[in-house]
């Protein structure tokens, strides 16, 4: 049995596979090395029976996540998964490699992802190229569904949100300011809760401020960190896979568009593509 994991900041896609046949589907908490140690990632294993019931017989495990993108991160899930999965053999790969993988195969392309946080970069065929482009919800993430978290609760607290949305927002979350600074500044992973306001952005897009907002994300998304890549390597397909690409692919288009550039495809989520890759390699 082989298992495939597909993890953001705010939960982990896994399927569990025998021969082709998928024997187990579930969601559990993100797994980012990031924000959570070994005890952390144990404790997430630990709290799901499918798991529990299916450790002996995972003979592989492949596990892509947001964070995992240093050997020593690598290691930090991959020394969690050894405790849990004691017959495994394990790899640990950052998401963009999921992404690739998912979307061009073995074949030379420009990805990005959308989700709880935004990446972008070259994969030829077997590595990703490495950049610079990964500097986390602080210094970058624009377009990610942290970043227009962050920008909602900035405007909302700044009483710039035009009236009928903001009467939508209040109505929905009531939103209380010394929570809300408690959770961004003093709670871990700060990263889960900015993106857990994605849904209702996309409920709401049929307010003008929204479509604003996600296309001025995208805007500066393309600007840093997809048309350096398309200078570099031009005439390359364009993919993207996450949520917030998958739920604003109008915009992303959009923009898109304007960068006179055509996107090959937008997922979802990569981890079936991901499984169908691995069951053809096992």
């Amino acid at each position: 049995m082989i298992a495939v994991v597909y993890s953001g900041s705010r939960n982990a896609d896994w399927k569990l596979s025998e021969k082709g046949k998928i024997v187990c589907d579930l969601k559990t908490a993100g797994i980012n090395p990031f924000f959570n140690d070994e005890r952390a990632i144990s404790s997430v294993l630990n709290k799901n029976n499918e798991l529990i019931n299916h450790a002996e017989q995972i003979r592989k495990i492949y596990f892509f996540g947001a964070g995992a993108s240093s050997k020593e991160r690598q290691r930090v899930v991959a020394n969690a998964f050894g405790s849990f999965f004691r017959n495994s053999k394990i790899v640990v790969a950052h998401d963009l490699k999921a992404a690739a993988l998912a979307t061009c195969g073995d074949s030379p392309g420009i990805v990005g992802i959308l989700g709880s946080g935004a990446n972008a970069a070259y994969f030829n065929g077997k590595k990703i190229k490495q950049n610079n482009f990964g500097m986390g919800y602080i210094l970058a993430d624009e377009g990610s569904s942290n970043w227009l978290g962050r920008c909602l609760l900035r405007d909302y607290f700044t009483g710039v949100l035009p009236k009928e949305f903001e009467d939508r927002f209040v109505q929905k979350y009531n939103p209380d300011r010394k929570l809300i600074l408690d959770k961004v500044y003093k709670q871990t992973n700060p990263v889960l809760f900015l993106s857990s306001y994605t849904d209702f952005l996309i409920e709401n897009l049929d307010q003008n401020y929204v479509r604003t907002l996600v296309k001025t994300g995208f805007r500066l998304y393309f600007e840093n960190y997809v048309m350096p890549l398309v200078a570099k390597h031009p005439g390359l397909p364009l993919h993207f896979t996450g949520p917030v690409a998958a739920g604003f692919q109008q915009a992303l288009n959009d923009v898109a568009l304007e960068n006179n550039q055509t996107i090959a495809s937008i997922i979802k989520r990569p981890i079936y593509n991901i499984l169908n890759y691995y069951t053809n390699k096992n």
